[in-house]
């Protein structure tokens, strides 16, 4: 219920009305409504590509990033959204893409100009408290933003925001209030004190009337907490019990290892809002005013640093997983954050290089901006990753990781010299793959000494016939895994599919397993149960065993219906103009392998499957406009008991050899709920699976 009611009230924000009648007529093939073009005219001069200047490889040795490159990035983006900016009046507004993105009629533009504002702030606020003269595209940046900031209360201006009614509920103006108290928080003498009084009173009246009020279940509260906290410290009249209420339930939130649940998901979330406001509301107002919650909030962030850096490749590169990824790098903001109050034991050098790594994952990507703005995408522009609450100012949540600049310069975070952690070292020395099981949300997370890539695991169970919210029952959390090296492919209407079952479902149709129950994590096999949607007769006992190379997938068949299924690899985007297949034997074993001149999958079939096909698709992988995917093909007959599975990699340009292609001797599962599996060198792994 909290995850359709935050779509509901973003609906009735923007006038979209009932999400329910929108998602049944995307059931039923409703024709799309007409684009609404908002007529924003691209920048005249187009920013030139980011580039590292004057790289320092004594202190960054693996990016050359240094703060002051931090600094240079955060401006090189805000010069971006400046560049449709001439004069104050002038709104943060930019072009409007194709695809599902809003605004999608008049009514809903208020609310993109104040998403454009608030959120570049993040960015623009750290900037400011170091150089308040800065200014861009001939504008005075101080003045544009405390301009707007004025205008947000002048009803004569287009920039005018009511306030909430008194039976108003949540809406995206909280949202966009919460950041905005985030900014005044870091830089008040920029933002705030200049105000005149009267412009201080209306301002206060407005984002009060927002933050003493209703809101979602979720990280939501959180933008409560912010209105209702720096109006405090301003000696307004605050609703201090509500603040008290909302504070408790964030903490019910918190399952361990960092994590934070985000009703219902895993994901990004639980880093760039539960702990970034939770470390950033410490140091502004809790430690003071609430030190008990304070401890526990510091408590749970710390927690951080023994599990969340292994999300990360070894260049630092982030996994495309979950809602709103075009958020990107915003994902790597509690490694600076690490470094406002530094723990003595903490590697530094390891998370400035995620983070640095992140930030140029996409600041080097010649797709990552167009218009000079951040594309609603991963990379460019992929609209199966964009979620109808998003816009194009929506991105600049992105520029919550400038908010590390907060962090003073003389921190360890700063000054302690790039390394890569554990990285080619033991337990990721060549050759090797490391899990790191986190018990209380039930994530796996998997790295990759070879390809130095991540991998993650986690919940997701979530039904798409009738949601609210269909996108969370999508490919943004129904894939058996995502991995850092091999972006996510949408599923496409002819059974394509990349890290998934598919099956031909009752009305012919192709489904994707999303009703996931983990079960266990045990002697390096992570167990789920699922089963179709559509008809609970298909599932599947599952187990995953990540190898050095790939994944050892042994998954029983638990139908008592027969249909066709389709399990995929990941997939490989076409960066060349080609795509290499080939097939060979070993040990009487057919291989198939797809290589585009990075990477080379190959998907060995060792039970179940009737054959393997090299898929081509169009138009559904975010890297590249055409890509290819192996998948197996089979059927859920009873009689087919067992799909086992290796789904491997490697670098392009390496050899592959006979025992890295068929790692396993041999299968036993002649005992019910019980595989033994017996690898090349002769060792046994006993999978126990439960019911």
């Amino acid at each position: 219920m909290l995850a359709i009611s935050y779509r509901l009230f973003f609906c009735t924000l923007l006038g979209l009305g009932g999400l329910a009648a929108r998602s049944a007529a995307a059931q039923t093939n409703a024709p799309a409504p007409a684009f609404f073009d908002t007529h924003v005219a691209p920048a005249a001069t187009k920013l030139l590509p980011f580039e590292v200047k004057n790289p320092d490889k004594q202190l960054s040795p693996f990016t050359g990033m240094t703060r002051r490159h931090w600094q240079d990035a955060a401006r090189y983006l805000l010069s971006g959204a400046f560049s449709y900016v001439h004069t104050l009046d002038d709104p943060m507004q930019f072009p409007k893409q194709p695809g599902k993105s809003y605004p999608r009629n008049e009514g809903q533009v208020p609310t993109e100009k104040l998403e454009g504002l608030c959120r570049t702030l993040f960015m623009a606020a750290p900037l400011l408290k170091e150089d308040p003269g800065l200014t861009l595209n001939g504008v005075k940046v101080a003045d544009y933003y405390r301009h707007q900031i004025s205008q947000l209360v002048n009803p004569a201006s287009p920039g005018f925001i009511k306030p909430r009614a008194k039976d108003g509920g949540p809406s995206q103006n909280l949202v966009e209030f919460g950041g905005l108290a985030v900014a005044l928080f870091a830089a008040p003498e920029i933002l705030w004190d200049p105000l005149p009084r009267a412009t201080k009173d209306a301002l206060a009246a407005t984002m009060l009337s927002y933050g003493d009020g209703p809101t979602v279940g979720q990280n939501w509260r959180y933008f409560n907490i912010f209105v209702l906290s720096f109006f405090d410290t301003r000696g307004y009249a605050v609703n201090k019990l509500m603040m008290e209420e909302y504070l408790q339930k964030q903490l019910m939130h918190y399952r361990g290892d960092g994590w934070y649940h985000d009703a219902p998901f895993y994901d990004y979330y639980s880093m760039w809002a539960f702990q970034m406001y939770g470390k950033l509301w410490t140091e502004y107002y809790s430690r003071t005013h609430y030190p008990t919650v304070a401890a526990q909030l510091t408590t749970n962030f710390n927690a951080l640093r023994a599990s969340y850096p292994y999300m990360f490749a070894r260049d630092g590169s982030m996994i495309m997983y979950g809602r709103s990824i075009g958020y990107r790098f915003a994902a790597a903001v509690p490694f600076p954050l690490m470094g406002l109050r530094p723990e003595a034991d903490t590697n530094f050098g390891w998370m400035r290089r995620i983070a640095s790594g992140t930030l140029l994952q996409f600041l080097e990507n010649p797709d990552f901006l167009q218009d000079n703005v951040p594309n609603l995408g991963f990379y460019g522009e992929f609209d199966p990753a964009v979620q109808s609450y998003s816009c194009r100012g929506s991105m600049y949540w992105l520029s919550k990781i400038f908010l590390g600049l907060l962090t003073p310069a003389d921190s360890p975070f700063w000054t302690a010299i790039e390394n890569e952690g554990p990285w080619g070292t033991g337990a990721l020395a060549p050759g090797k793959v490391l899990n790191t099981y986190l018990p209380g949300p039930g994530i796996l997370l998997t790295d990759y000494a070879d390809i130095g890539a991540s991998e993650i695991r986690a919940w997701c169970h979530f039904k798409a016939i009738g949601a609210g919210e269909p996108f969370r029952a999508s490919e943004n959390y129904n894939r058996l895994s995502y991995n850092s090296a091999f972006p996510w492919q949408a599923d496409g209407p002819n059974g394509e599919v990349a890290m998934n079952y598919v099956f031909k479902n009752k009305e012919a149709k192709w489904e994707a397993l999303r009703l996931y129950t983990f079960k266990k994590f045990e002697d390096g096999a992570y167990y789920r149960n699922a089963e179709l949607e559509t008809n609970p007769n298909i599932k599947l006992r599952l187990a995953d065993m990540p190898l050095p190379n790939g994944i050892l997938r042994i998954d029983l068949n638990a139908s008592t219906e027969a249909t066709v299924l389709r399990l995929g690899h990941y997939a490989l985007p076409n960066l060349t103009g080609t795509i290499r297949r080939s097939t060979r034997k070993v040990k009487g074993r057919k291989v198939s392998l797809i290589d585009n001149g990075t990477y080379q999958l190959a998907l060995v079939p060792l039970a179940g499957w009737d054959q393997v096909e090299a898929v081509d698709a169009t138009g559904l992988h975010p890297v590249a406009q055409v890509s290819t995917v192996l998948d197996a093909v089979g059927s859920t007959a009873p009689a087919t008991g067992t799909f086992a599975t290796l789904l491997l990699w490697k670098k392009s340009g390496e050899k592959w050899t006979d025992a890295e292609l068929l790692p396993v001797r041999r299968l036993n599962t002649s005992v019910a709920g019980r595989v033994t599996v017996t690898m090349a060198d002769g060792s046994q792994r006993q999978l126990n699976y439960p019911d």
